[in-house]
């Protein structure tokens, strides 16, 4: 009975979670949300919990003073009024001294007080951003007990496997003391492990598994609408509908997000599919005869693209020409004027729209998407509607099967499913709107332990990409010859490779970090902060691993970083300069950018024509390719680039707007969804 009874109770949880949430508010409501968020979060202000933190400090001295016995007593009794809910403003500041205490002797790291106010306000259900090199994983580790304590289970998102594996490892020690236990969801758990570490307390693992495993639940449960029918069903025939009535996930009660700007807003640009093979790759002869078309055709006479939209539209004559194609075609599929029409645009899209080293790369013969935030492969994603059969017929490789849709869910539905959501980054305050308005959380921006003192130069603008590179190249030669780590920035793995043979040639050591060298990233990165280090990276690089600077690097004048591409998000392009100046140590920044960069061409072609032909050189002519890799001095620098930077500024913000409509276009499709189709 009490198996029984366990089951109904993970059945319910789970169920529980499938409840549908309200629609997205739009319009009015969207600042009516705003202003309930704001209102309901009115009284933890930056004052407030600054004051909260100076009285948990003030209880350390005679924590410390107490003997292991003593203090695993009060964490009991703390965890006790936890799980009552009988735990008041003073019962939260006695716990996160007593956690602080435990993780300052089961790790050796003392909290300062801004990583108090940082826990205070998770615990508070907030966002909260904390700059780069703050202590987010302590941080993290002071509220997720309290969390756990009271909501039972807690998930703890981070951005990839290695960082959910280090910190369920090294956080381990101080949540055992605190009575309860952890564990990782990883790629590589097999089932078996992944139920043993749901049923845990807290679990660390990413987005993707998390929710990949709690929509597999979802189609393993197709009948059972409630957890009463769930226990009639279990009591009916236990042993029979055990196996059908057996969710991984057991609800969704709490989640902590780490780095909460790539999970609650870059990975919401998609939803997470759950798919399989409709059928044998039989279209795959058909795919290929549309990139055979899509190249007779003549870009301007017969198609244009969008590379902004990423679409191709056919002109009269291109429609024309393809019907005179597709009539000496004899697959049935070409007799179909819209589908061979859709099959040509999309053909035309893989061609010109999708790249590798930036969008894509192919890696053992298949087509592994990169993420163009990160730089990092998601080797278990594919594109929809053809497009990722498109790509892989224009790169001539074996085209995959059509798959069928089972299950879908936006990021930004699933994270609104949990009843208590907060989370950390290092840089979420410019979107701050947006938190506020999807997932109804207020963002607190927490000041620095130390004042920041890194210096940031002046941007350098060129006319075009080869000039750029020279420029970087001898920038990076400079810095490191003066025995200062360098970091360099890139946006694609095309870039990273680029430079990293420039440097080669060159005769300048260094190290290029990027989905094709990601094996040894955390050790990489925190070897980045040796005297002369070269680091050629893509923005993949830092995520909670330290850039630790050695007394010889500190005396050089610290970090040096080299952002060779602005982003479509300014929040990135600050997390990536971020890496230096952390906790008060010195360092430098500088953007080296190019007329010629993805962002200034597709978000704002027209300024970056007129810039180009107007621009007024500090020097003569850029070189050709060539002559860069034969590092030959061809600069091309604007003499004044405050009006490119406004371009770019401008470029950006309008990048950002576009990635905000493509969020929202997500989540009303999702709502609409769950509204007309059957759950």
């Amino acid at each position: 009975m009490s198996q029984a009874l366990t089951r109904y109770h993970v059945l319910h949880a789970s169920l529980t979670s499938r409840r549908r949430r309200p629609e997205a508010p739009r319009g009015l409501d969207r600042f009516a949300t705003r202003l309930v968020t704001k209102a309901t979060h009115a009284r933890v202000t930056l004052p407030w919990l600054a004051a909260q933190a100076a009285k948990i400090d003030a209880l350390a001295p005679a924590l410390r003073a107490t003997g292991d016995a003593a203090l695993d007593a009060r964490l009991g009794d703390a965890r006790e009024a936890f799980i009552r809910r009988s735990a008041g403003p003073a019962a939260v500041r006695e716990a996160l001294a007593l956690v602080r205490e435990a993780a300052r002797r089961a790790t050796g790291e003392e909290a300062y007080p801004v990583q108090l106010m940082g826990a205070l306000a998770l615990v508070r259900g907030r966002v909260v951003e904390m700059l780069t090199g703050e202590g987010k994983t302590l941080t993290g580790s002071l509220a997720a007990p309290l969390i756990a304590w009271q909501r039972r289970r807690l998930h703890v998102f981070t951005v990839n496997d290695y960082l959910a594996k280090r910190d369920a490892q090294s956080r381990a020690a101080v949540y055992a003391r605190c009575g309860l236990r952890c564990a990782a969801v990883v790629h590589d758990s097999d089932p078996a492990q992944r139920a043993e570490a749901y049923a845990l307390p807290i679990v660390y693992a990413t987005p993707k598994q998390i929710v990949a495993d709690w929509l597999r639940d979802q189609i393993r449960l197709p009948g059972v609408s409630s957890p009463w029918a769930a226990r009639l069903a279990v009591r009916a025939a236990p042993e029979a509908i055990a196996p059908q009535l057996a969710p991984l996930v057991p609800g969704l009660s709490a989640a902590l997000v780490d780095e909460a700007d790539a999970v609650l807003i870059d990975e919401c640009a998609t939803p997470l599919i759950i798919a399989r093979s409709r059928r044998e790759d039989a279209a795959a002869p058909v795919y290929r005869q549309a990139a055979l078309l899509a190249a007779d055709l003549e870009q301007h006479a017969d198609y244009r693209i969008d590379a902004l939209r990423r679409a191709a539209e056919l002109t009269r004559r291109g429609r024309q020409r393809l019907i005179a194609a597709r009539s000496a075609l004899a697959d049935p599929v070409w007799r179909a004027p819209r589908r061979a029409e859709e099959l040509v645009r999309q053909a035309l899209v893989a061609a010109h729209c999708y790249r590798p080293g930036r969008q894509y790369q192919v890696v053992d013969g298949r087509v592994v998407i990169v993420d163009e935030y990160t730089g990092r492969f998601l080797p278990d994603r594919t594109w929809e509607h053809g497009l990722h059969q498109a790509v892989e017929a224009h790169e001539g490789l074996a085209v995959t099967a059509d798959r069928e849709t089972l299950a879908r869910v936006s990021f930004q539905r699933f994270f609104r499913g949990y009843p208590f959501l907060c989370g950390m980054t290092g840089t979420v305050a410019s979107d701050g709107a947006e938190i506020e308005t999807v997932y109804a959380r207020p963002v607190t921006r927490l000041p620095t332990n130390r004042p920041v003192v890194r210096h940031d130069l002046p941007p350098r603008v060129f006319r075009s990409g080869v000039g750029r590179w020279t420029a970087v190249a001898q920038e990076i030669e400079r810095q490191a010859g003066r025995g200062r780590p360098v970091l360099v920035g890139t946006r694609s793995i095309a870039a990273s490779e680029l430079l990293g043979e420039l440097l080669s040639r060159r005769g300048v050591p260094h190290r290029v970090l990027n989905a094709l060298h990601d094996a040894d990233e955390a050790p990489l990165v925190a070897a980045a902060g040796s005297p002369g280090a070269v680091t050629v990276a893509t923005n993949m690089a830092g995520r909670g691993t330290d850039i630790r600077l050695t007394p010889e690097s500190r005396a050089a004048g610290g970090l040096h970083v080299i952002l060779t591409e602005m982003h479509g998000a300014q929040r990135i392009d600050r997390q990536f300069i971020g890496r230096s100046g952390r906790q008060g140590d010195p360092g430098s920044s500088v953007m080296m950018l190019s007329l010629e960069d993805d962002l200034l061409v597709h978000h704002a072609p027209r300024l970056a024509q007129l810039l180009r032909s107007r621009a007024r050189l500090k020097a003569g002519p850029s070189r050709s390719l060539e002559g860069l890799l034969a590092h030959r001095p061809g600069f091309d620098e604007l003499a004044d680039p405050r009006a490119a930077l406004a371009a770019f500024r401008f470029a950006q913000a309008r990048a950002e707007a576009r990635s905000r409509l493509a969020r929202a276009s997500v989540l009303r499709q999702d709502d609409w969804m769950e509204k007309h189709l059957p759950g």
